[in-house]
């Protein structure tokens, strides 16, 4: 080692509380990019590994390929598997005793489809011929038929068809009936022989509400003859981009017609075909990377450039004994290779120690809470490890390498004296008489010690800034995210639906005998009535006023046809939901003066663009009357109802009712307002739905069939209700654990930077005190000087925080649409933080100050 980096050495030990403090600011920068990167890496496992156990492993499936089709992609090189299938169709069930469910519905896998789609056996084994199947357990529980291993079925198997329909139906498709009579039959039976060879769970895939309980048979390419048709599921070796543009590429090349994605999968790739879905996901990518980089540049600058001048000194010393300007870089960097050295392997093991913590405490918390079979588990990939080693080198070279070389050029007398870093003309520190007037001679000392040295100032200033960003922008990203989850959900906030096809109303009698089963918590009921309303086109929706420009035509006397739903409560409901949205229950229940909470609110989904949408029904305001018409009369006169006042304006909907779209509006009321706006045969057009929560629903669901009443369905959308909660929730404590951590990193690296910056000045307030400063006037002197630090950041910290805002939504804007809205709470936290923060890091360093000796401070040369 030669004799500059001994003395390098040298001086990094003598100056050890420098030394550790840049340390520790390097091993927070590291520890912040390896755990946000392993972080995110981590939860996109989850959630892969969440999907593939709820709908199978595949990327892309070809439908209704050929013997010859499928050899084509099964010679693919970018298949890691292809698992075959095949939906037979539907048998009648003998002895059912459900008629919401009369049908066996027949499937077919190969051994790779029983893996790939996690068929769950419960008894016996699964299929290995397509003479064997194995059956559902509701068969049993809820059909009441029952089936031993062994026995022998003769299935008579067709497709669904409606009177009069030319399409099959499939099992998304609830069964049709009218009166009790089915108005669908079975067409193209064909009849096939199997015997029972085990028994699966009900698979995930099947919904609630279909006709037909699954079985499931057999289907490999020696059974498949030169006319079958099967479909292909493929699970390629890699996932990346060009995946969509391969797999349409192989199915032109064989003129297979249909290729479908397994989008719900992709998306936690990073992946999507929609070109608004990619550009988003970059773009808020993009974003989000670029404002970490910058947090973890700062942090580390940071840490070298609050020293600048005491590594200036010592370099001016070398210069005096005849060191070179290649000698007094080399030294520098030289010391941010040991710096390094030291500080990135502890603060990569520090951010997956960090994380590692954070999952573990995620998991106690959520299991049983979110349905998931799946826990974080922490994934480390060699990428993220990469990147964060290479942001790290990076930035402790320029860190170093910029003071080196502006030390190289000043003379040995300046750096030792250092005259560059400290200007005592009267401009640089001149203060306002207002300040002194308002605040005391403290408050202007203060003021005037941070003038006097502005780059030791700047780089505190800096650090508040980036952590006020770092937090502001993490909030907003993760409330854009979980906005956007909620813009693209179905919005279930029930469990089961019960009506009548024949859209009679539910008798008191038997709603009463639903809603008091066993596990029902919580039930609504909603009368539904269909009308309109001719709305003054100032008030219309933004996008209809786009529509109304191009086409007057829309408009009749200036106003526009509005489609309301009326949606009436009963009693109960209507109160709690009054309660909840704010409204005055008593005027909703004045038939006299008809009163009804508006949904003026309503999300969508643009067809045409893909773009999901949240905009204003209508800009109507509280008290504002809204006179109604004509509710579907045969004879299609018009007839007008009373006009309804707007009581209260929402976004909440009660639960069970579907959001309307552009051109419509929810209203909803109390049965006897419904009564008073609509006649009797308004009344006979009435439709009644019945909505439940049941700690069982499944159970639940069975019990209402076994009621055997005519005519009732019965929709159970708990799957895609949990499906949808868990989402929600996954997103709520991935949100909440990044902003806990970027949180816990801003404050480290505040507290860091202001007691670092404290503590090279001791020999200034030792001075200070030296000329009659009492320790109160101190202490006025250190909160004077973290208000005006305070003050600073915000004024710089919140105007950029709102420009990288902006940034954000605009990337949202690529995929959803809803109004830009800031996050005051976490501005006002901020605010509140930032001044606690700085007054906490000043009171901390300034008691450890007080107790210096004024002699020995003033001696004192290395810190």
């Amino acid at each position: 080692m030669n004799i500059v980096n001994t003395l390098t050495l040298r001086h990094l030990k003598q100056n050890r509380r420098r030394t550790l403090v840049t340390i520790i600011g390097v091993i927070i920068s590291v520890a912040m990019v390896t755990a946000v990167a392993t972080l995110v890496v981590s939860f996109s496992d989850l959630m892969i590994r969440q999907t593939i156990a709820d709908t199978g492993e595949w990327h892309v499936q070809y439908h209704d390929v050929t013997k010859e089709q499928l050899a084509a992609i099964e010679g693919d090189d970018r298949a890691r598997s292809v698992a075959i299938s095949r939906d037979l169709g539907y048998a009648s069930l003998e002895g059912g005793q459900n008629p919401n469910k009369p049908y066996l519905f027949i499937k077919e896998y190969d051994a790779q489809g029983f893996a790939q789609f996690q068929v769950e056996l419960s008894k016996g084994r699964l299929p290995n011929t397509d003479k064997e199947v194995v059956i559902s357990e509701p068969v049993a529980t809820n059909a009441k038929v029952k089936y031993e291993i062994g026995d022998r079925l003769t299935l008579r198997i067709g497709e669904r068809f409606e009177q009069g329909g030319d399409h099959p139906l499939d099992q998304t498709e609830p069964l049709r009936r009218e009166d009790g009579t089915l108005t669908e039959t079975l067409q193209h039976i064909k009849t096939r022989d199997y015997t029972v060879v085990g028994f699966i769970k009900r698979p995930a895939w099947e919904t609630a509400w279909a006709p037909g309980y699954t079985i499931i048979s057999y289907v490999n390419e020696d059974i498949i003859r030169g006319n079958d048709r099967v479909d292909a599921s493929v699970a390629l070796q890699r996932v990346n981009p060009s995946l969509f543009a391969h797999a349409e590429e192989l199915a032109k090349q064989n003129q297979i017609e249909t290729v479908q994605y397994n989008n719900e999968l992709l998306h936690y790739y990073g992946l999507s075909k929609s070109e608004a879905s990619y550009s988003m996901m970059f773009s808020l990518s993009a974003i989000l990377m670029a404002v970490i980089m910058i947090g973890s540049v700062s942090l580390i600058y940071n840490a070298f450039a609050i020293s600048v001048s005491e590594r200036s000194r010592h370099l001016g010393m070398l210069a005096s004994v005849g060191a070179t300007k290649r000698q007094k870089r080399n030294s520098v960097l030289f010391e941010g290779i040991v710096i390094g050295l030291i500080s990135i392997p502890i603060g990569i093991l520090c951010g997956l120690a960090g994380i590692g913590i954070t999952f573990w405490f995620m998991n106690t918390m959520i299991e049983g809470a979110l349905w998931t079979s799946e826990k974080l588990r922490l994934i480390v990939t060699p990428l993220s490890l990469l990147m964060a080693c290479l942001v790290s080198m990076l930035t402790i070279f320029v860190s170093t390498y910029l003071p080196a070389i502006k030390a190289s050029k000043l003379s040995a007398m300046d750096a030792i004296r250092q005259t560059t870093d400290v200007k005592l003309t009267a401009k640089a520190v001149k203060t306002s008489k207002f300040i002194r007037k308002l605040f005391g001679i403290e408050a202007e000392i203060g003021l005037k010690n941070l003038k006097r040295n502005k780059r030791r100032y700047h780089a505190v200033l800096f650090s508040l800034v980036i952590s006020i960003v770092l937090f502001l922008t993490v909030s907003f990203f993760t409330a854009g995210m979980t906005q956007s989850l909620e813009l693209s959900r179905e919005g279930a906030n029930y469990d089961i639906e019960v009506s009548y096809s024949n859209g009679k109303r539910i008798d008191d009698r038997l709603m009463r005998s639903m809603v008091s089963l066993d596990g029902v918590t919580d039930y609504n009921v909603i009368h539904e009535l269909y009308g309109n309303a001719w709305v003054d086109a100032a008030i219309i929706a933004d996008e209809l006023q786009e529509k109304v420009k191009k086409d007057k035509s829309m408009l009749q006397d200036g106003k526009y046809p509005y489609d309301i739903k009326i949606h009436a409560l009963n009693d109960s409901s209507l109160q709690a939901y009054a309660r909840a949205v704010g409204a005055d229950y008593e005027q909703l229940t004045d038939p006299d003066h008809p009163a009804a909470i508006v949904m003026d609110t309503i999300q969508y989904k643009d067809m045409d663009t893909g773009k999901y949408i949240q905009t204003k029904a209508m800009d109507t305001k509280v008290g504002q009357r809204i006179e109604l018409t004509n509710f579907y009369k045969e004879n299609g006169e018009e007839t007008k109802a009373d006009p309804v006042i707007v009581a209260a304006l929402t976004d909440q909907a009660p639960m069970g009712m579907n959001p309307t779209g552009v051109g419509g509006l929810n209203m909803i009321v109390s049965e006897r307002v419904m009564n008073r706006l609509a006649d009797d045969e308004d009344l006979d057009n009435v439709s009644t739905y019945l909505h439940l929560k049941s700690t069982e629903p499944m159970r639940t669901q069975q019990e209402i069939e076994e009621m055997h009443e005519t005519n009732l369905n019965v929709y159970n959308v708990y799957q895609s209700r949990k499906s949808e909660e868990r989402q929600i929730l996954l997103m709520s404590v991935f949100s909440y654990g990044f902003i806990v951590l970027i949180s816990a990193i801003a404050i480290a690296n505040i507290f860091n930077t202001i007691s670092t910056g404290l503590s090279l000045r001791k020999r200034e307030f030792a001075m200070l005190k030296s000329v009659g400063m009492t320790p109160k006037g101190f202490a006025r002197m250190m909160n004077y000087e973290s208000i005006f630090y305070g003050v600073k950041s915000l004024l710089f910290g919140l105007p950029a925080s709102f420009v990288v805002m902006v940034l954000i939504y605009r990337a949202f804007a690529n995929k959803f649409s809803y109004g830009f809205t800031l996050p005051w709470m976490s501005i006002l936290s901020v605010i509140v933080a930032v001044f606690v923060i700085v007054g906490s890091a000043m009171v901390y360093s300034g008691a450890k100050i007080k107790k210096e000796n004024i002699i020995d401070a003033l001696k004192q040369e290395n810190i």
